[in-house]
């Protein structure tokens, strides 16, 4: 990712945080923010907990703490439930407070789930149970691609629920929690015995989510693409 960048990792109960930036002061801050909002996250369902459970959006109060207004807009968007947007969520909120503390470049994932903006080309990797792909193929973001959201999701991989048969849907947005959102409504709709077919469905979907910029849909040997993506380059071992 180039020279003189900072970079921290840490696990805050079940979100694996890692930052880079060109400011130290910016990651702690981030990682400050961080973990408040996911202290006000966690407040918010304890009085609330069909928010926790909801497999389709629902209003929340116009009071309710930012994360929780930012992953409810989101879930609104791809029309899933709001838990389906808290790692993006987390990651935009992450980025916002890096940007003000004067950070250049940022970068802030959570659980693979990514919130990015950069003066200088980075490459990111994309994730997938097609072990073919799976890290060896990603992005090289540059200042015109952002700012950004890049979130997988995958019915074979990973905790979250999923009711599709994708091994990947890579999402491309305008910020981490819609592309969070995104990628579980597009890889929930990638269904069916065709596997062509599906792919196709799963393309389908992402044309009718608003701030999607592109997808990369992985399925049994198969990908389809869509939209505008950043570059997409080979990552070397």
């Amino acid at each position: 990712m180039g020279r003189n960048l900072y970079e921290h990792g840490l696990t805050i109960n079940e979100s694996k945080i890692h930052l880079k930036s060109d400011k130290k002061k910016a990651i702690l801050e981030a990682i400050k923010e961080i973990k408040r909002h996911r202290q006000e996250l966690a407040n918010y369902i304890r009085e609330h907990p069909e928010f926790q459970y909801a497999l389709k959006p629902i209003k929340v109060p116009l009071e309710s703490p930012t994360v929780i207004k930012i992953m409810a807009e989101a879930s609104k968007i791809a029309k899933v439930g709001p838990m389906a947007a808290v790692a993006g969520a987390l990651a935009d909120l992450g980025l916002q407070a890096m940007f003000k503390s004067g950070a250049k470049t940022a970068v802030v994932e959570d659980g693979g789930e990514i919130a990015a903006f950069t003066n200088r080309p980075i490459s990111i990797s994309i994730l997938s149970s097609s072990l073919n792909l799976s890290g060896m193929i990603g992005f090289c973001i540059t200042r015109e691609d952002c700012p950004i959201g890049i979130s997988t999701s995958s019915s074979k991989t990973g905790h979250a629920l999923s009711f599709g048969e994708a091994d990947s849907v890579t999402v491309v947005a305008e910020n981490a929690s819609i592309a969070d959102a995104a990628a579980t409504a597009i890889c929930n709709s990638v269904l069916g015995v065709d596997v062509e077919k599906s792919i196709q469905l799963g393309l389908k979907r992402s044309k009718s989510i608003e701030g999607v910029k592109g997808v990369i849909i992985i399925r049994g040997g198969y990908a389809g693409l869509a939209g505008k993506l950043p570059k997409i380059i080979r990552i070397k071992e």
